[in-house]
């Protein structure tokens, strides 16, 4: 074995993890974005999207609980059986925090504990949705 040079080992990574974290480049929905559009009248909306080609999968195949667009059926399928899926379900299943919290946390309230969040559906089957699609188009 010959003794030539050797990469020197990155130590002090500085700010850059950091600065990488607070990017927006890749930036998605908060959770609390999130609970918001799994309300009942925006769920549907979310569902039945119209047709827009800038979106991937003309915007007809979208995941509510991970603010994602797929690009045909068998990405969605593939993604609702997926690890990152099933841990934004379960990320969502606490009520987000809001100011009150903050403020109760910090002793200017009596503090309670993190409600519960309905992660359920009314119609997420992906066999539905491009049933009715299929439909609208036959018309």
């Amino acid at each position: 074995m010959g003794t030539g040079k050797y990469r020197r080992k990155k130590m002090n990574k500085g700010d850059h993890p950091i600065k990488e974290k607070y990017r927006t480049k890749r930036k998605t929905k908060d959770l609390d974005e999130i609970q918001d559009d799994m309300k009942p009248g925006k769920v549907q909306k979310l569902m039945s999207q119209e047709v827009d080609e800038d979106k991937p999968g003309a915007a007809q195949h979208y995941c509510v609980h991970c603010a994602k667009y797929c690009v045909n059926e068998k990405a969605l399928k593939d993604h609702l059986r997926g690890k990152p899926h099933k841990k934004r379900i379960k990320a969502l299943q606490t009520e987000a925090f809001t100011q009150k919290d903050a403020e109760m946390c910090a002793g200017m309230g009596s503090f309670t504990a993190p409600k519960t969040f309905n992660t359920d559906l009314p119609t997420m089957d992906v066999e539905e949705t491009s049933s009715t699609a299929e439909t609208a188009t036959q018309d």
